[in-house]
């Protein structure tokens, strides 16, 4: 005898069906972060913080050369506006390459603390050049002692300033490199103390 015909539901069930079933049995991770649609898989999901990193960094890239040239200016533009502020303050962080450092700020407060000759030569100079235009010979003789005086005098204040912030750059910076320290002292105080850059941090008399 023939065997027990088979149900028809099991010949003509589709196979999309059985895929179906097979899904539903599948476990169903519950995570409470989202995924990410761009991320890679494979890989955990990157934190909020850092994918909003990414996005802020992909669009402030620049797309073409003239927003590149831009962005450039602007940096630029932003850079000096914090080095002025620290010419001003002192700011070691923002301040440019020949005035950072532990010896030149201590260069600075060196001739800060104290009088320099050289920083009173413009007024002296134009005080001696009116003298020099003045049509009395005695008059212009004097501006000639003058300008010899104020020379020697500067020369001989000077040196002892060299000699002083050596010595103290050595007792204070042993390890530190202190070239193109005794040239950056002098150059600064040959400019009035008011005009200096950055700005002086002490008083006159004060110990750096």
């Amino acid at each position: 005898m023939p065997g027990d015909p088979l149900p028809l539901g099991f010949v003509f069930r589709s196979r999309a069906k059985e895929e179906k079933a097979l899904a539903d049995k599948a476990p169903v991770t519950d995570s409470k972060q989202p995924r990410d649609p761009q991320a890679p898989k494979g890989r955990p999901t990157p934190k909020r913080s850092e994918a909003q990193s990414q996005r802020r960094s992909v669009a402030h890239t620049p797309t073409n050369r003239k927003e590149a040239a831009k962005r450039q200016r602007e940096d630029r533009r932003a850079a000096l506006a914090k080095q002025r502020e620290a010419l001003a303050s002192g700011d070691e962080r923002y301040l440019p390459a020949r005035d950072k450092g532990p010896v030149r700020k201590y260069a600075r407060d060196f001739v800060d603390s104290r009088f320099c000759v050289a920083e009173f030569f413009l007024p002296m100079a134009v005080v001696i050049l009116v003298l020099s235009m003045v049509q009395i010979p005695q008059l212009q003789n004097i501006a000639l002692l003058l300008w010899l005086f104020v020379i020697v005098m500067i020369v001989v204040d000077s040196i002892g300033i060299a000699i002083r912030l050596k010595r103290q750059l050595n007792e204070r910076l042993p390890d530190e490199s202190k070239r193109g320290a005794v040239a950056y002292a002098l150059m600064r105080s040959l400019q009035m103390r008011r005009l200096r850059l950055p700005k002086p941090q002490v008083k006159r008399g004060e110990r750096p």
